[in-house]
């Protein structure tokens, strides 16, 4: 690819790099806060789409309330994987839900990435989603899916190195990072497992859960 089609609009720009392995924190809730401000980025064959990620919840070993708690099944191998594959589900039969594999090999846990404020390839995300509000195209772990076209093809992919779904390093540093309790679960709820970044018009959930 040359420069020009470099700097097409949709295209990656030159600074988002993929996240090395060996960057990624191996226990799970320090990989929840890590991830916010880094990027993802979905490359489509109309073009580049990407975020950057605002909100994270933390799905960790022993945790009643994650994927992995009974043990390895067909459904939820992906994340008993090394730490940055791709674990995508479908919830409730409507939307699907992308998570980043974390710990070691063999032990499951992960990552649920909740929200994205939207950076690259935005008129391709309005059109997956069919809205234009740049604030509802990502908020939330149903629609960013549906924007960046995620599904259970994707399942088990890498997400440390350039591909159909990747992680990016970011371009900035995030402002303030804080957590609170889980959304939408009824075991181990009370746990502050949640991270977001403060004052992002593009975090989900309630008001009480974003102050």
């Amino acid at each position: 690819m040359g420069r020009a089609d470099a700097l097409k609009p949709g295209r990656r720009k030159d600074g988002h790099l993929p996240l090395a392995r060996s960057e990624l924190p191996t226990d799970t809730a320090s990989l929840a806060r890590y991830l916010i401000g880094k990027t993802l980025v979905r490359e489509l064959p109309e073009g580049v789409a990407s975020g950057r990620i605002v909100e994270t919840e933390a799905y960790v070993v022993g945790d009643a309330a994650g994927h992995a708690y009974r043990g390895m099944t067909r459904r939820n191998r992906s994340l008993f994987l090394e730490r940055g594959r791709a674990y995508i589900y479908l919830a409730y039969g409507s939307s699907y839900m992308l998570n980043v594999s974390s710990e070691t090999p063999g032990i499951g846990a992960g990552v649920l990435i909740r929200a994205l404020e939207p950076l690259e390839g935005i008129p391709i995300m309005q059109l997956n989603r069919g809205v234009e509000r740049l604030r509802d195209l990502a908020r939330g772990p149903g629609r960013l899916t549906a924007a960046l076209r995620v599904d259970r093809s994707l399942d088990g992919l890498d997400l440390c190195r350039e591909g159909p779904l990747w992680l990016g390093r970011g371009d900035h540093e995030p402002g303030e990072i804080r957590r609170s309790i889980r959304i939408g679960i009824s075991r181990d709820a009370n746990r502050l497992l949640r991270f977001y970044l403060r004052d992002s018009p593009f975090v989900s959930g309630p008001r009480s859960l974003k102050e």
